[in-house]
């Protein structure tokens, strides 16, 4: 009889007991927490296995995304260039520069004065091709050039010029900022100098120029150059002994 009243008390304890803790609201937060935190587990990984399974990115942990280097785009290379800057110009390349300066004149070739300019030009160029000499020193373009120039003497005395020109540039590619060029140029010159060198007011002109453009921005180009300038009128009037100057020009040129 005992024995089965200590039974029934431990049973009716345990009972208690179980149902104290069953009951217990910290017990059943506690759980409920565990439950949701293991429902999101689940949820996260169904989410990251149908993402993958799709073809789209998944989101990357931070520890992963903090530590990978930030890739930074290269900046365009504008269309005009064969390849980088300085490689050389595509058949399409287009320029439009200006420049002024000026010469000073020598007596040579017949000419007894020495004729001081001041000089402007505006001109326009067009690449003849695409790069010529490939893997030879002499890598680089030919360029059409047409230009209009003017100009002013200033000594020994003070007269008025313009001329129109066609050239004829080739461009050295150097694959650095720095293009080198030489420049050849015949057209034709109104001028109002006179005697003892020129005898009349149409003459022609002869160019022979060098120079360099540093490209300080890919698109605009600072310009030297150093020309030789010849005025005559080929004997059309008397006296025909011919204008001579070498002038040094600075200017800036836009290439599109």
């Amino acid at each position: 009889m005992r024995a089965e009243t200590t039974k029934t008390f431990s049973a009716s304890a345990a009972a208690t007991q179980c149902g104290h803790v069953r009951g217990n609201p910290v017990t059943r937060s506690r759980t409920a927490f565990r439950a949701a935190r293991f429902l999101g587990v689940v949820l996260g990984l169904a989410t990251s296995l149908s993402l993958h399974a799709a073809g789209l990115p998944t989101v990357a942990r931070a520890d992963e995304s903090a530590s990978a280097p930030a890739s930074t785009p290269e900046p365009a290379t504008p269309g005009f260039w064969q390849d980088a800057v300085g490689e050389g110009f595509k058949s399409t390349a287009q320029s439009v520069s200006l420049e002024s300066g000026a010469s000073a004149g020598f007596a040579a070739f017949g000419g007894q004065v020495r004729h001081d300019l001041a000089l402007a030009s505006l001109s326009y160029g067009h690449m003849l091709g695409p790069v010529r000499g490939v893997d030879h020193w002499y890598r680089g373009n030919w360029e059409l050039r047409g230009e209009l120039f003017t100009g002013a003497e200033f000594s020994p005395g003070s007269t008025w010029g313009v001329g129109l020109t066609p050239h004829l540039r080739y461009h050295f590619a150097t694959g650095t900022r720095w293009v080198p060029f030489a420049d050849l140029g015949a057209g034709v010159t109104a001028t109002g100098e006179r005697a003892p060198d020129l005898g009349g007011a149409f003459e022609f002109n002869l160019q022979a120029g060098a120079g360099v453009q540093w490209f300080a921005w890919d698109t605009v180009a600072l310009t030297l150059e150093a020309r030789y300038l010849h005025v005559s009128s080929a004997s059309l009037y008397r006296p025909n002994l011919g204008l001579n100057t070498i002038a040094g020009l600075v200017g800036v040129t836009l290439w599109f």
